[in-house]
């Protein structure tokens, strides 16, 4: 049966348990017709919420023999509680794809609370009103192909995402001492691609999410040619119940015509009735009990409320001014003062200026007021994105949002702003060759020579200063055209681009570049939450928990589009990176956001034609810089408006 057809079905199936699905959705008035102005001061999970979500979970997990890690997160990433099942397996396994060894690919010494946290942090971050998305969807849209299995397919558009919002991220905050505080934090292993994370909604708008493991592997699905039976998803479903995610925001957003999965399984196939679920008080210690994680919760503190988003206290609300005109919201901290007002660049007489940074992110969120989203139901929606403006040295210049844009857009709109910016210079080989190497926690204890790469990318671009002279501008869709394990991009069977594993070697656990500049870190956390040493430093390009050795990459590389180096005539000055929506978008709200700037300020610009990475031709294959929808606009029939820019 081809996969038209399996998706057809699905959705037969998914309306004929609406009824079901109906009454397990998010309550309150018009919750099926939120469209991105839902959230308000009311919404949010409070105590008892958080109770009956593990309650519902445990039941499930019980009746099943089952012994579930189960946390619950907020919409910022606050952990409010997790409960560990009394004879839940403490560590989990990463498995070896394909027998893939090295990278995380086979680690064994990972705590099950981490796991369950990033699966909550992930369905949180990656959903809005406008989509409801799952750890389902991120292992459909981060493999080799896309969709996984199909053979000659690119991979999947958010191919490296995965490796976003990590744990030495310096964006993404850390718990004060009381594990509470403005968001948003950072996800233990990164965005989880193994099924067992959901969004959790109230009223229409994501309050948080749930994540479980049982099974005691984090993979992912590597066949959505079939329905699994996951003990963790039946669990986190389970959890969700009275706080699933609209069924019209639900395996309705498609990705390059494709349907984006939600999930392999429904309410009608739990074994229980979740309203029927013990209360809370019943099974705490008799079930199981609330788990301490260093860094992450205190189970003594008990169970917490989570924040409203959008409030000041959630870490992100509206603008007071910065962008007038264009309804953006900013990050800000524990007493409500922007954590990234537009300010100067760090990097001499040439740098961008405070206003220059706060027009660019004005030009790129009215961009994307006027852009058709792509993730995003209903169709007529604009795109929702996170803007972030850097310079040479990788310091953030000016971040702001859109209201509705996903969690997760965040942190990647910095690392793609960075990246484009850190490749496009003449110090990416010196700082490369200059970072430590890494060593695997494989049988051989392979290690790891960064600059290496460095070598790679000269020898595929057939150029000996590749990296040191500054000669193109790299924007994230021509880096990741060298980071994709068979280049040309979806050509299976071909080589692979200089700064990915070959595909004998590589997994989603082990992609190249991106996750050994932050192997040393991840591994250092991991290490750090299991009481063995210091926290890493908050500098993904770091040593064991030593200090940063990358500043212009501080919270890691990206590798999917969404951003353009910034420049003044020909000389580099910065980066724009833009994440939230379908990468095509991102890519146009970057270019056209720059290019409009520009046009008001007369100081700045993309880089000059002659200069982009499209010029250059490896293997006989022409590099990507950007490329932008063909008619991406709302009530406009204009097409082709990244052309001749």
């Amino acid at each position: 049966m081809n996969r038209f057809v399996i998706g057809l079905l699905s959705l037969l199936l998914l309306s004929c348990s609406s009824g079901e699905q109906k009454s397990a959705e998010g309550t309150g008035v018009g919750a099926a017709d939120c469209a991105g102005r839902c959230a308000s001061a009311s919404t949010f999970l409070s105590i008892a919420d958080v109770q009956r979500i593990i309650a519902q979970a445990v039941n499930e997990a019980s009746a099943r023999g089952a012994r579930a890690t189960i946390a619950v997160t907020d919409r910022v990433g606050n952990v409010l509680g997790v409960f560990r099942m009394t004879g839940a397996a403490p560590d989990i396994t990463i498995p070896t794809p394909r027998g893939v060894t090295g990278g995380l690919n086979g680690i064994t010494i990972i705590p099950d609370t981490m796991a369950a946290i990033s699966k909550a942090v992930t369905g949180a971050y990656l959903s809005s009103e406008g989509n409801a998305f799952s750890t389902r969807t991120a292992s459909q849209i981060v493999q080799e192909n896309f969709n996984p299995g199909e053979i000659g397919q690119p991979a999947g558009p958010l191919f490296g995402v995965q490796f976003s919002n990590l744990a030495c991220s310096d964006l993404n905050n850390r718990f004060p001492a009381n594990g509470f505080g403005a968001g948003p934090f950072r996800s233990p292993l990164g965005l989880a691609a193994d099924p067992g994370g959901f969004p959790l909604y109230k009223q229409g708008t994501p309050v948080g999410g749930i994540g479980v493991i049982a099974d005691g592997v984090y993979g992912l699905d590597e066949n959505v040619g079939d329905r699994d039976q996951d003990l963790d998803e039946l669990i986190a479903m389970a959890g969700s119940y009275s706080f699933a995610a609209p069924i019209n925001r639900r395996e309705r957003v498609t990705l390059d015509g494709k349907i984006a999965r939600f999930s392999d399984i429904d309410f009608d196939d739990l074994v229980t009735h979740p309203p029927n679920a013990p209360g809370y008080a019943s099974i705490i210690g008799v079930s199981g009990l609330l788990a301490d994680i260093p860094a992450y919760f205190l189970a003594a503190g008990g169970i917490l409320t989570g924040t409203a988003f959008g409030q000041s206290a959630s870490g992100i609300r509206p603008d007071s001014g910065n962008y007038p005109g264009a309804d953006a919201f900013v990050l800000v901290d524990n007493t409500n003062a922007v954590r990234y007002p537009p300010i100067a660049g760090s990097d001499g007489a040439n740098a961008l200026t405070a206003n220059e940074a706060r027009q660019l992110v004005r030009s790129a969120l009215v961009v994307a007021k006027r852009a058709r989203a792509q993730i995003r139901l209903p169709l007529s929606s604009p795109a929702q994105v996170s803007v972030s403006i850097v310079d040479t040295n990788g310091v953030v210049l000016a971040q702001a949002r859109t209201r509705d844009a996903p969690i997760f857009g965040t942190d990647v709109s910095l690392q793609k702003a960075r990246t484009a910016t850190f490749f496009s210079s003449a110090n990416a080989a010196a700082a490369l060759i200059g970072a430590p190497s890494v060593t695997y926690l494989d049988a051989a204890g392979t290690t790891i020579t960064i600059g290496d790469y460095v070598t790679a990318a000269r020898s595929f671009l057939g150029s000996p200063t590749a990296l040191a002279d500054g000669a193109f501008a790299f924007a994230d869709r021509s880096g990741g055209n060298l980071s994709r394990p068979f280049f040309p991009d979806g050509l299976n069977g071909n080589v692979n681009g200089p700064f990915s594993k070959p595909y004998s070697a590589w997994s989603p656990f082990s992609t190249g570049l991106q996750l050994d500049l932050a192997f040393n870190q991840l591994v250092g956390h991991v290490v750090h939450v299991r009481g063995g040493g210091a926290d890493p430093d908050q500098n993904c390009t770091g040593n064991f928990g030593g200090p940063g050795t990358i500043g212009q990459l501080a919270n890691g590389l990206q590798i999917f589009p969404g951003s353009v180096p910034i420049y003044r005539g020909n000389t580099l000055v910065g980066g724009i990176g833009v994440s939230g929506d379908g990468v095509d978008q991102d890519d146009m709200i970057a270019f056209l956001g720059l290019h409009e700037a520009g046009q008001v300020l007369g100081t700045i610009n993309n880089a000059p034609p002659g200069m982009r990475a499209d010029q250059l031709q490896p293997q006989g294959t022409r590099l990507r810089f950007v490329q932008c929808p063909q008619s991406p606009y709302l009530n406009s029939s204009a097409a082709q408006v990244c052309d001749g820019k």
